[in-house]
C-alpha cells in the first residue's frame, strides 16, 4: 500500500513538470518582443527653415550687416543649429547658434554676417540629430553685393575702407573716413593708370574694382631698388620700393612742343620753396628738368618738359625722393 502511494505521488510530480515548463513562456514576451520593448521611441523629425533679411532686390551693400533668422520645428530645449556662410562657393564663416523657444512650439534662432568683399554670398542651416530631435538641413539661400558711388565730402566706413584698399595698391589717399581733395587726386591717378576717363569721380564700378584689389600699377623696373617711374602715357609719377609702388601721384608732363626727355636719370639737386618760375619744391634730375609742384596740373601733358605735380602733393614727394635716386621716364 505504501509502495503504491509512492508511485502515485511520483507520477503526479512527473506530470506537473511539463505543464509548468510549457506554461512559462506565456507569462512573458518572446526575446525579440522584449528587445523591441526596451528600445526608446525615435526622436521627432526636425524641420529647419531660414530667411535672409535686409536685402534690396536680392543685394546687400558692401560693409552691410546681413541678418539671418530661422526656425526649428518642433522646439526642444537645449538644441543648436550650425549656420554656414559661403562666398563664391567657399565657406567663410561657421557658427553654432542656440535655438530659443518661439511661438506655436517652434524654436527660433538668429545670426548675421558682415559683407566685407564683393561676390555671391549664400547661407544654410543644419540641425544635427540628437537623442531629443532629428536632423534636417536647409538649401543655400544666396544674395549678391552692390557698391555705391562715393562723392566728394562724403564720410563713412565705406570711404575709410576704400582709402585703405587704394593705399594697398600704392595710391596714397590719406587716412580718415572722408572723401577729401587728396582722395580725389588719388582717384584721378587710379583712373590714369587704368586708362579710364580722367576725372576725380569714384563711381560704383571703380569702387567695386578697388575693393577687389584691381587696378594697381605694374612696375616696369622692379629690380632697380628704390626709384621713380614716369610713364608718359599714364601721366603719373610712381615711387617704387622693393619692387612695389608705395606712392602714385597724378602729374602733367611736357606738351608735344616741349616734351619731357625720356631715359634713365638720377636726382641731383633740390630747390625748396617757390622759385621765380612758380616751381614749388623742385627736385632736379637732368639739366632744367625737375619734379615740382605747380598751380596748373591739367589731366594731359601740358608742361615745358618738367613733371608737374599738384602743389598739395609736392612737399610730401619732396621728402620721399632722395639724392642719387634713379628716375625712369618712358
Amino acid at each position: 500500500m505504501i509502495r503504491r502511494l509512492a508511485l502515485t505521488v511520483g507520477a503526479a510530480a512527473l506530470l506537473a513538470v511539463p505543464a509548468t515548463a510549457v506554461a512559462a513562456p506565456k507569462e512573458g514576451a518572446s526575446p525579440k518582443k522584449q528587445e523591441a520593448a526596451k528600445k526608446p521611441e525615435a526622436p521627432p523629425k526636425a524641420t529647419v527653415k531660414i530667411d535672409i533679411r535686409g536685402l534690396d532686390g536680392g543685394k546687400a551693400q558692401i560693409l552691410d550687416t546681413v541678418p539671418v533668422a530661422g526656425t526649428v520645428s518642433p522646439y526642444v530645449e537645449g538644441q543648436h543649429v550650425e549656420v554656414n556662410f559661403f562666398r563664391n562657393g567657399s565657406e567663410v564663416v561657421k557658427r553654432q547658434v542656440a535655438v530659443q523657444p518661439g511661438p506655436n512650439e517652434t524654436g527660433t534662432f538668429e545670426t548675421s554676417v558682415v559683407v566685407k568683399e564683393g561676390g555671391k554670398y549664400a547661407v544654410s542651416a543644419t540641425h544635427v540629430a540628437t537623442a531629443a530631435l532629428g536632423a534636417d538641413s536647409t538649401v543655400r539661400k544666396s544674395w549678391t553685393v552692390s557698391f555705391p558711388g562715393l562723392n566728394h565730402g562724403e564720410c563713412g566706413p565705406i570711404v575709410q575702407v576704400f582709402k585703405s584698399r587704394l593705399a594697398k595698391m600704392g595710391y596714397v589717399s590719406g587716412g580718415g573716413r572722408c572723401f577729401t581733395p587728396r582722395l580725389a587726386r588719388e582717384v584721378l591717378a587710379y583712373r590714369k593708370v587704368n586708362d579710364m576717363d580722367r576725372t576725380k569721380k569714384a563711381g560704383p564700378g571703380l569702387v567695386k574694382a578697388v575693393f577687389e584689389g584691381k587696378g594697381g600699377y605694374h612696375v616696369k623696373h622692379p629690380d632697380a631698388g628704390e626709384h621713380a617711374e614716369v610713364p608718359l602715357d599714364k601721366q603719373v609719377l610712381v615711387l617704387v620700393k622693393d619692387g612695389k609702388p608705395f606712392a602714385i601721384y597724378p602729374v602733367s608732363t611736357g606738351k608735344p612742343s616741349t616734351p619731357t626727355i625720356t631715359g634713365h636719370y638720377y636726382f641731383y639737386r633740390q630747390e625748396p620753396g617757390t622759385n621765380s618760375e612758380g616751381m614749388v619744391y623742385s627736385f632736379y634730375w637732368h639739366n632744367g628738368y625737375a619734379v615740382h609742384g605747380y598751380p596748373e596740373v591739367p589731366n594731359y601733358a601740358a608742361s615745358h618738359g618738367c613733371v608737374r605735380t599738384f602743389i598739395a602733393d609736392q612737399p610730401r614727394i619732396y621728402e620721399q625722393l632722395h639724392f642719387g635716386e634713379s628716375i625712369f621716364v618712358f
